[in-house]
């Protein structure tokens, strides 16, 4: 996803030069795998956004989900605000074709058991799992 960085906004030393962060370098690599195997294996572009939603949160997932542009009707966004205790799943147009509500229901669900364990990592992980076995591969033609 391209996005453009708003020049006010405080940046934090995450990333590969960063030394502080939220997540571990294991933590990121298990975020990253999931998505990228969610991605591969069913075709729908998955994405995960980790943050503040705001008293609005749709709108913001809605706003979130149109920064994809093109590929936002073929994305599902799995958005976890876990300050606000709050997961929200925002699935473009085709893709809802293989992921009904009560998919994402029940993968929000799951998510957020674990998260009342204390492990954001392993619902994101747990809920990108579900979501990808639910949509299954994709129909070649």
């Amino acid at each position: 996803m391209a996005s453009t960085i708003d020049p006010n906004r405080t940046l934090l030393d995450y990333g590969p030069q960063g030394t502080k962060g939220p997540f571990s370098n294991s933590d990121m690599d298990r975020l990253s795998e999931a998505l990228t195997m969610s991605s591969w294996e069913t075709g729908i572009d998955f994405s995960v956004y980790i943050g503040d939603l705001g008293q609005d949160r749709r709108a913001k997932l809605a706003e979130l989900h149109r920064s994809f542009g093109a590929s936002a009707p073929n994305t599902c966004l799995v958005a976890v605000s876990p300050n606000e205790r709050v997961v929200e799943i925002g699935v473009g147009e085709i893709a809802a074709k293989r992921l009904p509500d009560r998919s994402c229901n029940l993968a929000v669900l799951a998510m957020t058991a674990n998260f009342e364990g204390g492990d954001l990592v392993g619902g994101i992980v747990n809920g990108l799992r579900m979501l990808s076995d639910q949509a299954g591969h994709p129909h070649r033609v």
